[in-house]
């Protein structure tokens, strides 16, 4: 791909790294700024960097805030004693979609996957099970993606956990095997988080197959 500019090649360049942009789509979505009155494009840019410079972990749950508490941790009319573990912040953005989940989260920030030189220590865990410990827990639901690498990660903590008057969940899985959790329905997985299964039986009826 020719360019007559190099601030334009530049521009083209950054922009193709997003995920999923092309070449050609980001030569289309920058010649579109170009276009565009130059405040839409400053603005447009001063929230990317506000967001990089300035946005925060929540202390608790680790999804992304502007404060020490994101908002769902902070919220005293959800139900404490009820954590939804999940991959990432995209996956508490799914089921927050669904409206039928009235619990807290933990986000790991990943999941185990010895092929990609993901270990338990670069995941959020050691803080999950230190709040499961706390005793102020009652039930923790297991709600990564059905795949091998999510089910590694599920029995990993399953072990971890001392706490014998838990209740340990899983999603129902109306989440086809193999799929991501960002990607399902709406109702679909709203359906899983309230049909959710005893995580025990699910390991039980994995293990026979």
């Amino acid at each position: 791909m020719e360019f007559s500019s190099k601030l334009l090649e530049k521009a083209v360049s950054e922009m193709a790294q997003l995920p999923g942009i092309g070449k050609r789509t980001a030569l289309r979505l920058v010649l579109h700024l170009l276009k565009q009155p130059s405040d839409q494009t400053r603005f447009l840019s001063e929230s990317l960097l506000n967001m990089r410079n300035d946005i925060r972990f929540c202390t608790s749950c680790h999804n992304i805030s502007d404060t020490e508490l994101c908002q769902i941790c902070a919220n005293t009319s959800r139900n404490h004693q009820l954590i939804c573990v999940v991959e990432d912040i995209r996956d508490v953005m799914a089921i927050e979609n669904t409206g039928q989940y009235k619990g807290i989260y933990h986000v790991l920030g990943g999941k185990i996957s010895p092929i990609d030189g993901v270990g338990p220590s670069q995941l959020n865990i050691n803080s999950l099970i230190e709040k499961v410990n706390s005793g102020q827990v009652k039930e923790l639901i297991f709600a990564l993606s059905s795949t091998m690498e999510g089910d590694t990660t599920n029995f990993y903590i399953y072990k971890q956990i001392n706490a014998t008057d838990l209740i340990l969940s899983t999603i129902a899985r109306g989440i086809a095997v193999g799929d991501e959790l960002e990607y399902a329905d709406e109702v679909t997985l709203g359906r899983s988080i309230l049909q959710r299964v005893p995580f025990e039986s699910s390991f039980k009826t994995t293990g026979s197959n």
